[in-house]
């Protein structure tokens, strides 16, 4: 749809409410019209013309008054407005009998169906609509003829009321099924989806998660084979490499089955994910722990988290190979902290403080109010990062 097209709908859409609008103000329109033309003219007046203009505002009132409280928690208000314009219509038109004001108590009859006030209320503003359209002919012409036409035009109008209620409501049953069939056919859609995402989740935890998890743990036996006879220190980076692969490939098809299942991993269960894909590609202790009570981060902590671990560990293997490596999750008040440190057996010749890597933790830890603090210890090196939660 064009912005062109989309404005000319809610034109015509503001257009058909004032349309609607403008005629319920008819009733207060053809009164006033009549008053003016009336004083003008000294048309013959039933009534006092005090109380002839005293009518004609409580009918201008009544009919304003139905336009502004027209919700059904408002049925009484809605039922006076309704009652005291037939009653008011019927007598400023008994008041004026030259006048077009016959229509008033046809309006406040439509007035009563169109409301839906329903049961005995709405028959009996029916009969009243009746009265008051039939009695003043009667009373002015004495024709019992006249005033039974125009009773039976009140009927008519009633059943052309009735009728297009009982469409509407048709129409309303109708977009109510409607409705009720889109979601019914959506949710069937969603349901097929999710089962669907279900079995190829299981498809890639029983096949390729296991089978990742076997070939890691062949590719170790492997590399420590190669060792023990001595092999070139090519085969063993080769096949140290296919196991980090290996491990590597675990851990993300854990977090795609996961995913699949619209089941977050928790953030420790990730995180120990790591250590132990270091683990198993290195070949060397390496501690996870968790302290504090856990409880789930959020999405941009635990992002910094898993990827500061994986850097912190990608360091260990650069400039540490082979040493045992602690990591810590600690859950705080209103923060969290991951600590790696790993142990070499001494602290590190020169300081690692311009690395990309740094920096890049660095960075992402800034973003969202956290801090990071790296520097030797006794024995090697330590990373903390502390994120809130």
């Amino acid at each position: 749809m064009t912005w062109r097209a989309l404005w000319g709908s809610i034109v015509a859409l503001g257009s058909s409410r004032i349309s609607a609008r403008v005629l319920r103000l008819i009733p207060s329109g053809l009164v006033i019209a009549t008053l003016v033309i009336g004083a003008a003219s000294n048309d013959p007046v039933r009534l006092p013309y005090p109380l002839v203009l005293l009518l004609a505002a409580v009918v201008v009132v009544s009919n304003l008054s139905l336009l502004a409280v027209r919700s059904t928690e408002h049925f009484r208000w809605r039922l006076a407005g309704v009652v005291t314009f037939i009653v008011c219509g019927s007598a400023l038109w008994y008041g004026l009998p030259e006048s077009v004001l016959i229509v008033l108590p046809f309006w406040g009859v439509r007035a009563a169906v169109r409301f839906r006030l329903g049961g005995r209320f709405e028959w009996a503003l029916i009969l009243l609509g009746i009265a008051g359209a039939s009695v003043p002919i009667l009373l002015d012409t004495g024709s019992w003829a006249s005033a039974a036409g125009v009773a039976a035009g009140v009927v008519a109008l009633v059943l052309g009321s009735v009728n297009r209620r009982a469409r509407e409501e048709r129409f309303e049953d109708l977009e109510v099924s409607l409705a009720r069939k889109q979601a019914a056919i959506e949710e069937h859609a969603r349901a097929a989806a999710l089962a669907e995402r279900a079995r190829i989740a299981r498809d890639v935890h029983d096949v390729l998660a296991h089978s990742l998890a076997g070939l890691s743990l062949n590719l170790q036996g492997a590399r420590l084979i190669l060792a023990r006879d001595g092999a070139s220190p090519e085969a063993i980076d080769q096949v140290t490499r296919a196991q980090r692969l290996a491990a590597d490939g675990l851990a993300e098809a854990r977090r795609a089955v996961a995913a699949l299942r619209e089941d977050a991993v928790p953030d420790g269960r990730a995180l120990s994910d790591l250590v132990t894909a270091y683990r198993l590609e290195a070949g060397v202790e390496a501690r996870f722990e968790v302290t504090g009570v856990p409880r789930e981060l959020p999405a941009d902590a635990a992002g910094a988290f898993f990827r500061g671990l994986q850097e912190a560990l990608t360091n260990v293997r650069k400039y540490a190979p082979g040493a045992p490596v602690d990591v810590v999750l600690g859950y705080g008040d209103g923060q969290a902290t991951l600590t790696v440190t790993d142990h070499p057996g001494k602290p590190p010749a020169h300081g690692v403080g311009g690395g990309y890597g740094l920096l890049g933790m660095r960075e992402r830890a800034e973003l969202i109010g956290g801090t990071l603090e790296a520097g030797p210890t006794e024995d090697g090196w330590r990373i903390s990062l502390v994120v809130p939660t």
